[in-house]
Formats: C-alpha cells, sequence, structure tokens
C-alpha cells in the first residue's frame, strides 16, 4: 500500500500478557488531518510471531446490554479454534483460561478491556477457553477464527469455577443457562 510517501504501513504492535502465548495486538495509527489508517491483521506479521496465520471464519456478536456474560467456550482437537478478537462498538471484558494439558500456565487465565475506543484485539490460540462480558450497552465483538465452528467439538467450562477464580467486573451476569451450567473443572 502506498499514500505517495515513505511510510510503512504494514507494522503491528504485539504485547504480552501474564499468559505468554495470549497476545494484545494494537494497530498502530499512522494520522494526519484526515484521521488514520492502521493495519488490522496481517498473515505474515503473525506468522513471523509464531502465531495461527490462517483465518477460516469471522463473527460477530451483538449484545444488547451491560453486563451479559457469554463463554467460556473451547472447541476440542482437531477443531481448537485461534481466536482474534476485536471489540468494534461498545466495551467488553474479554477473558482467555489455558487450557492446554501440558502448559506451564495450565488453568491461569488473562483479561484485557477491548473496546470500540481503544481499538485493541486480543490473540488467542488453540486450547484456550475464551468468554467475554459486555462493559456498555449496545456492545458488538468481531472476531476471527482459524478454524470453522463444529457443533459436535464445542465444550465449556464455568465461568465462575473457583478453579479459575476470575474476577468478573459486573456481578450476577445475564447469561444463557448453557453458559450458566457448564461443569466444574474438578468434577
Amino acid at each position: 500500500m502506498s499514500d505517495g510517501s515513505n511510510t510503512d504501513f504494514s507494522r503491528m504492535i504485539f504485547l504480552e500478557t501474564a499468559v505468554p502465548d495470549v497476545l494484545i495486538v494494537e494497530p498502530e495509527r499512522f494520522e494526519d488531518e484526515r484521521g488514520f489508517f492502521a493495519l488490522s491483521w496481517s498473515r505474515a506479521a503473525f506468522a513471523a510471531r509464531g502465531l495461527n496465520p490462517n483465518l477460516t471464519e469471522c463473527n460477530i456478536s451483538y449484545s444488547k446490554k451491560r453486563g451479559i456474560l457469554r463463554g467460556m467456550h473451547y472447541q476440542i482437537s482437531p477443531y481448537a479454534q485461534a481466536k482474534l478478537v476485536r471489540c468494534t462498538m461498545g466495551a467488553i471484558y474479554d477473558v482467555a483460561i489455558d487450557l492446554r494439558p501440558d502448559s506451564p500456565t495450565l488453568n491461569r487465565w488473562v483479561a484485557v478491556e477491548l473496546s470500540a475506543e481503544n481499538r485493541r484485539m486480543l490473540y488467542i490460540p488453540e486450547g484456550f477457553a475464551h468468554g467475554f462480558q459486555t462493559l456498555t450497552d449496545e456492545t458488538e465483538i468481531f472476531y476471527q477464527m482459524s478454524s470453522s465452528y463444529q457443533k459436535d467439538a464445542g465444550r465449556g467450562v464455568r465461568w465462575n469455577d473457583e478453579a479459575f477464580s476470575i474476577q468478573w467486573p459486573i456481578p450476577d451476569p445475564m447469561m444463557i443457562d448453557r453458559d450458566r451450567n457448564y461443569p466444574l473443572l474438578n468434577t
């Protein structure tokens, strides 16, 4: 891409979290009097960092009210999914739990606020459960996955399981029965 200058528009900023394989991705903004331009996805940038660069499916999730909790979802192998999550309207508390059996960070979780304002994204590799809680009314999430949804491979863990002790920002969340009643880890 060129705007007639020598600016390199192909940069993305990858920030580490407490769980090393989960990364915050910030598009680097190139601003001028019109506004800004930023790269939000690059197969080459993801591959160069050793992240799954394959995108198979993109989804939108819309939530009407503040306090809605969706998750904690994952898919079992061979349909495990890497995800890149971005909030395009409103704000969320986005959570990923490491469920990889041989991982040194097994059962650890990381949470990041994603919002339309901060434009941050969260990269979640295969083997993690994922969920989020809306922090505002009228919230929309756009997320990209490395494999397609497979109903029979879908699983979940309980959002309030003491094995994880996730500190959700809004108590008594609105959620569907399936998400509320996923099994506890040690049952």
